[in-house]
């Protein structure tokens, strides 16, 4: 028995040592004399754990799986680093709140996806910007922090998604938090994730708060609280005037553990199988294609789109796809890039009689006057996404829960941010929280360098067209209170000219934009349901030692954004890889309207 003993020792020491070597290559330290003494034992690097993408979720599990100093993780993102000479003040594009709309008009951090022509939206192409940078898209969003509805992760949960009800998700939305009103039964008060509230005061967006009551809705001073029905301030993801990516509160603080290594610019082209388990990952990095080895588990953190389209390039995915492409199967499973989900959004905007919205600070000497005071102080109207108020209201009698949302802003947007407004306006960003319609994701062909074929299938069921034009209706009834008299001018969109349905219905199909949440492609569920694509510890069905954990796995649309919903299922997935004991809090209280008889 000796020898044996012996042996495995001997093993496990040449592992140990072979690993720590890898990771002090990057700076060309070796920690180990014995290194040399021992033969390589393969050509590729080995980890614990391989993390593909470094977005809104990867960043999560890179930081919790790397707590253990003996497991060793490797993350990368097909994008660069966030920041510019190791600055993030320089890398301002990202880092400065009001700056976001710089990096959705180009593709440096972006994907820059587009969807096919959408026939019932008058054959328009949607423009779909997703981050490519570390932080994923918490580095290009609009830092609005919301959670969703409680009923949201029950509902999960008889989706079969058992464990991701909301006593169980609430704990790890916590987790994950610092407000700077503090912590209680809802908030977080010791995460990594700064959470905080606007701080620019703005007339108009008192008046959109007093006018959402004097249309009937209630105030809530918590929208990720005990009470998301109503009108009030929203979260956002902002910490001392500066944009806080996953990036910021996870990844870059931990970066100095020996057992971490964070990889840029590669990008992954399939998983690497031996049989049915998943052994590592291919990627390119620099025009060189490598490999890297995953002792435990491989673990896919790309999103909606590029989490499914990595399956489907490794085999996974519905065999008669594949089959068409001449892929390989490795397992067939139907739900790969299906039920895809996504919200759209509309603007109602409405010319404003004072001089007060943002349209002077678009204008080049404000701001060069406002960038100059976010770069020397992170203060000022730089240091706000400007989103700042917003609400959530029920469409009609008999609906359980808000499935319309309000992002207010006092300024217009014109094609994404790309145009600048040409006037004194404000608007209201609205949409229905839980459409019907669904779509896919399928590979264009087995080059993973091409983007993928993305068909959201928007307004595709009467049921949506009828939300989106209650949605206007709605709309246009808080613009018309009392509290914006002072401040309302004519209405630009839709304008005076749309007021029947069936101009309403076409104001939509021209004008609807995706809100950029894309989620439900890689669906979670029990092995019974033949679309379910992961379980409810997020690993992939039909397959070993392979999970997908990101928003992707969500088996049906939340009602809000999704980057707070897309971190809470990092912490919570962090917890069952390690094996530790999910949280939990048992029966916490939740806000039931009085009656869903009448429509507030």
């Amino acid at each position: 028995m000796f020898p044996t003993k012996l042996s495995s020792g001997v093993n496990q020491l040449h592992k140990k040592l072979t690993r720590r070597c890898f990771l002090a290559k990057p700076s060309g330290r070796i920690l180990c004399s014995y290194y040399s003494t021992w033969p390589a034992a393969k050509k590729s690097p080995s980890f614990d754990y391989v993390i593909v993408g470094a977005g809104s979720a990867g960043c999560v599990l890179a930081n919790r799986l790397s707590e253990n100093k003996d497991e060793s993780v490797l993350l990368l993102e097909a994008g660069p680093k966030d920041l510019f000479l190791n600055s993030t003040r320089l890398s301002w594009k990202i880092h400065m709140p009001a700056a976001l709309t710089y990096n959705l008009c180009n593709d440096k951090y972006n994907w820059f996806y587009h969807t096919t022509r959408q026939r019932h939206m008058d054959g328009r192409v949607m423009y779909w910007p997703r981050g490519r940078v570390w932080g994923g898209s918490s580095s290009l969003n609009a830092m609005v922090y919301i959670r969703g509805h409680a009923e949201d992760y029950n509902r999960w949960h008889r989706e079969g998604a058992t464990g991701w009800n909301y006593e169980h998700c609430l704990p790890y939305f916590k987790k994950a938090q610092t407000h700077e009103l503090g912590a209680d039964r809802y908030r977080g008060g010791s995460g990594p994730l700064h959470v905080s509230r606007g701080k620019t005061d703005h007339p108009l967006h008192h008046a959109f708060i007093q006018a959402g009551q004097q249309a009937g809705y209630p105030f809530t001073d918590d929208m990720n609280g005990y009470q998301q029905e109503g009108v009030g301030w929203m979260d956002m993801t902002i910490y001392k005037g500066k944009r806080w990516s996953t990036a910021s509160a996870y990844l870059r603080p931990v970066l100095a553990r020996p057992n971490l290594t964070a990889q840029v610019r590669c990008l992954t082209t399939k998983i690497l199988f031996q049989g049915s388990k998943a052994i590592g990952v291919e990627y390119i990095q620099n025009g060189e294609k490598k490999k890297a080895f995953a002792e435990k588990q491989v673990i896919l953190s790309g999103g909606a789109i590029n989490s499914p389209q990595v399956l489907m390039l490794s085999g996974v995915g519905n065999a008669d796809d594949l089959k068409k492409l001449d892929i390989p199967i490795v397992s067939h499973l139907p739900g790969v890039g299906s039920n895809l989900q996504d919200h759209m959004e509309i603007y109602v905007q409405q010319e404003c009689t004072k001089p007060i919205t943002l349209y002077k600070a678009q204008k080049l000497p404000y701001m060069m006057k406002i960038g100059l005071e976010w770069l020397l102080k992170q203060t000022g109207y730089g240091a706000t996404a400007h989103l700042e108020s917003g609400g959530f209201i029920r469409s009609r009698a008999g609906v359980s829960h808000p499935d319309v949302q309000f992002h207010f802003l006092p300024s217009m947007v014109v094609d994404h941010g790309r145009a600048k407004s040409k006037m004194e306006a404000f608007q209201v960003h609205v949409g229905p929280m839980r459409s019907t319609s669904k779509g896919s994701i399928k590979l264009k062909s087995k080059n993973p360098l091409e983007h993928p074929i993305i068909e959201p299938n928007y307004l595709s069921t009467e049921e949506d067209v009828w939300e989106f034009r209650e949605c206007v209706k709605l709309s246009r009834e808080i613009f018309a209170q009392r509290a914006f008299d002072e401040f309302r001018g004519r209405e630009l969109l839709p304008g005076s000219q749309v007021q029947s349905d069936r101009e309403i219905d076409a104001f939509v199909r021209q004008k609807a934009e995706s809100a950029y949440h894309p989620s439900c492609t890689c669906k979670m569920g029990q092995p019974t349901d033949p679309m379910a694509v992961v379980d409810p510890e997020a690993r992939v069905l039909g397959v070993e030692n392979l999970r997908v954990v990101d928003a992707s796995i969500m088996p049906s649309m939340v009602s809000g954004n999704l980057n707070a919903p897309t971190i809470m299922i990092a912490e919570k997935a962090a917890d069952a890889i390690k094996g530790v004991p999910t949280l939990h809090d048992p029966g916490v209280p939740v806000y039931q309207p009085p009656t869903t008889e009448r429509q507030q």
